[in-house]
């Protein structure tokens, strides 16, 4: 990952070159300057959805198609592809299109993924509105909708040509939405770097005020750790798996309980430490950080659902082998480990824990 030089002095831009694509995520940039990166000569499409379009519709590229999608995760599916398909192909939208993914994460997903298949494959970018898609679903390449219940089954790699990361946008975000988000950024904290976690321990307050210095910063540092990590691995097949940090157990919650995506990784992360600790790895006082942290802003850190339940969506779990299943841990704060736990071992645990 290069950082680029910055076309002002309130826009980090960072590139990513990979195997599957170029990709420059702009923290900082306006909604507003959107149309200075849209491909000249194109016809482009929007996807958003009625919220973001009635915040900010007025500042949306003008001659645009726009298409809205339907609002929450139980919309992130095959059906609300048919919607977009279809207005698409009564459009005549070609090969020689562009896709822009105003929204959130599930915006951003669907939009990615429309692009990734539509004619086999068109350009794409993104305008991430929600703290959740500007450090995490935006960011990094993967794009996927649920099935049958279950997280991103379906789905491609495939970069967006730019994301914009718009601080100001978080402004209008209802406090559970940047709760929620922050959990994703503590991860990145987490697992890569034990100083931007103990600037988020020192900022936690500053966050739930919607402080934009401070909520530019995690956001950078977030993408600096998340890009860092997909150049080095973008399909996944290595280092990239650290980033699944308390996804194995929150899929699962988020599954059995509706819960939020950064609700339920909250209390997964919780549990990865707690297994950390169980396992040896790190040392307790150092595992409590993660609950302790969590709760500071405002995230839950306690398993809605009990372990025969939490078990029974493992078994199910994409990263499952056999009788094993690789559990992301951590030797300590800043420092993430990929673990091979049997079912029976993680059975074991969750009984002496809950």
């Amino acid at each position: 990952m290069e950082k680029l030089n910055c076309i002002s002095e309130n826009k980090n831009i960072l590139s990513i070159q990979s195997e599957i694509g170029n990709s420059k995520i702009i923290v900082g940039e306006s909604l507003s300057s959107v149309s200075e990166y849209l491909p000249a000569g194109k016809k482009t499409v929007i996807i958003t959805d009625s919220t973001v379009k009635d915040l900010y519709g007025q500042t949306f590229p003008e001659a645009c198609l726009t298409i809205e999608i339907p609002q929450g995760e139980n919309n992130k599916v095959l059906h609300t592809l048919d919607l977009v398909f279809e207005k698409m192909t009564e459009a005549e939208i070609d090969r020689t299109s562009f896709i822009l993914g105003i929204g959130g994460g599930i915006v951003c997903d669907v939009a990615g993924f429309a692009a990734s298949v539509y004619m086999r494959g068109i350009e794409f970018g993104f305008v991430s509105t929600t703290l959740l898609s500007q450090v995490d679903a935006s960011t990094g390449g993967k794009n996927g909708v649920n099935f049958n219940g279950y997280k991103n089954m379906i789905g491609t790699f495939n970069l967006p040509e730019f994301v914009i990361c718009d601080q100001e946008l978080l402004k209008t975000l209802p406090r559970h939405e940047l709760i929620s988000g922050m959990a994703e950024v503590v991860k990145h904290g987490a697992i890569a770097d034990p100083g931007f976690f103990r600037f988020i321990e020192e900022n936690a307050h500053n966050v739930l005020m919607y402080d934009i210095e401070v909520l530019e910063k995690i956001v950078y540092e977030s993408v600096v750790i998340k890009s860092g990590i997909v150049k080095k691995d973008v399909k996944e097949n290595g280092v990239r798996k650290i980033l699944n940090f308390g996804h194995t157990i929150g899929h699962a919650v988020e599954k059995f309980t509706g819960m939020q995506h950064g609700m339920a990784i909250s209390t997964g992360m919780t549990l990865a430490a707690e297994i950390s600790a169980a396992r040896g790895l790190i040392e307790k006082q150092e595992a409590d950080r993660i609950p302790a942290l969590l709760q500071k802003l405002g995230l839950p850190v306690k398993l809605p659902i009990g372990p025969e339940i939490l078990l029974e969506a493992i078994r199910r779990d994409k990263k499952r082998e056999g009788d094993h299943i690789k559990f992301v841990l951590l030797d300590k704060i800043g420092s993430a480990c990929i673990e091979k736990i049997s079912l029976e071992e993680l059975k074991s645990i969750l009984n002496d824990l809950y």
